[in-house]
């Protein structure tokens, strides 16, 4: 069971690549200060100490061989950084150790989670990080003196952590609005060209459906579309594109297709697993959904359109993507010559 969005990676391979880091540092300065410094007061410093290193050499062993995406599905960065700052507290009760230095260390676990991981999770981690100080220096030092450094600590690790997440949050929002523009066209919301070659080589290739279901290829242009930008103007020619767009989405489910805008004014739609008589029901349904949908223009008029669709269908051998989308394109225009507002079909 996934744990939820909130408490996960933003960027899962990358967060377990910075995490194996991190448990390297901190193991290798926790092996220093158990030879050099606080932690070498006593037997029982040293070997807690040492215990925590063998945990983190365990712990940087199990992240580098698990894959990412398996972690954070489990919930295991959140825990790894809730884990951290318990073994920070831990040891300094242990070796009552309430210096700077020491308190430091827990800015190890909270200001990687608050590069790495989403806003509830880097919210659990601080607040566990100042909860557990709190609980922890007052136990070794007079209160008046735990009262300033558990302050002191507690805000420089929220004020931290919180420009840290925030700075990758709008980062994690950038890069999400820069894929989004490679994949998806800007007026329509369709898939573009690059994303439907991807999806239709796929399906010519995979064969996943079976020889009598096969691929089916609808391809749709917009009827008298130069007359329209002509007489309207350009921006009612892109609300052309728009409504024709929202017509295909209800008509043609996105689970079952993959809807284009190929440019200009054609768009297209592909259909694995369909035959090639349900493909041309649905695109006489489409069709007829398109006729009798007129778009509203600006000044309240209503604007009939039509379309010319060219259906292609590859059954029992798996043509080549072009010679597909030449078929298809062959249909459009015996459509567009034979009067527009119609359905023709060129079997592969």
């Amino acid at each position: 069971m996934a744990i939820a969005r909130g408490l996960r990676a933003r960027q899962p391979r990358a967060a377990a690549r910075s995490l194996v880091l991190m448990i390297a540092v901190s193991a290798g300065v926790l092996a220093v200060v158990s030879t050099f410094g606080a932690n070498a007061a006593s037997a029982v410093t040293v070997g807690a100490t040492w215990a925590g290193v063998a945990f983190l050499v365990v712990l940087a062993a199990v992240v580098r061989r698990t894959e990412p995406g398996r972690l954070d599905r489990a919930g295991v960065f959140v825990a790894v950084g809730i884990a951290g700052v318990a073994m920070v507290c831990v040891l300094n009760w242990i070796t009552e150790d309430t210096s700077a230095g020491a308190q430091a260390f827990l800015a190890f676990p909270v200001l990687w989670a608050a590069s790495h991981l989403r806003r509830t999770a880097v919210a659990v981690v601080t607040a566990a990080a100042v909860v557990a100080n709190a609980v922890v220096v007052p136990l070794l030092v007079p209160l008046e003196t735990a009262l300033s450094d558990v302050l002191l600590t507690g805000v420089v690790l929220a004020v931290v952590a919180s420009m840290l997440e925030r700075a990758g949050s709008v980062q994690e929002r950038l890069v999400e609005a820069l894929e989004q523009q490679a994949t998806v066209d800007t007026l329509t919301g369709l898939v573009n060209r690059r994303v439907f070659d991807d999806a239709l080589a796929v399906a010519l290739d995979g064969r996943r459906a079976g020889p009598a279901e096969g691929t089916a290829l609808m391809l749709l242009d917009v009827d008298s579309f130069k007359q329209i930008n002509d007489v309207h103007g350009h921006p009612v020619g892109d609300d052309a594109l728009v409504h024709l767009a929202g017509i295909i989405r209800r008509q043609i489910r996105a689970g079952d297709a993959v809807l284009s805008r190929l440019g200009g004014d054609e768009l297209a739609v592909l259909l694995p697993g369909c035959s090639a008589d349900v493909a041309v029901d649905r695109a006489g349904a489409l069709l007829e959904s398109v006729l009798s949908t007129p778009l509203t223009l600006p000044d309240g008029s209503l604007l009939a359109m039509s379309v010319s669709v060219g259906v292609a269908h590859s059954g029992g051998r798996a043509p080549g993507m072009r010679e597909f989308y030449a078929a298809a394109d062959r249909a459009l225009y015996r459509a567009k010559r034979g009067g527009r507002g119609r359905v023709e079909v060129a079997p592969v």
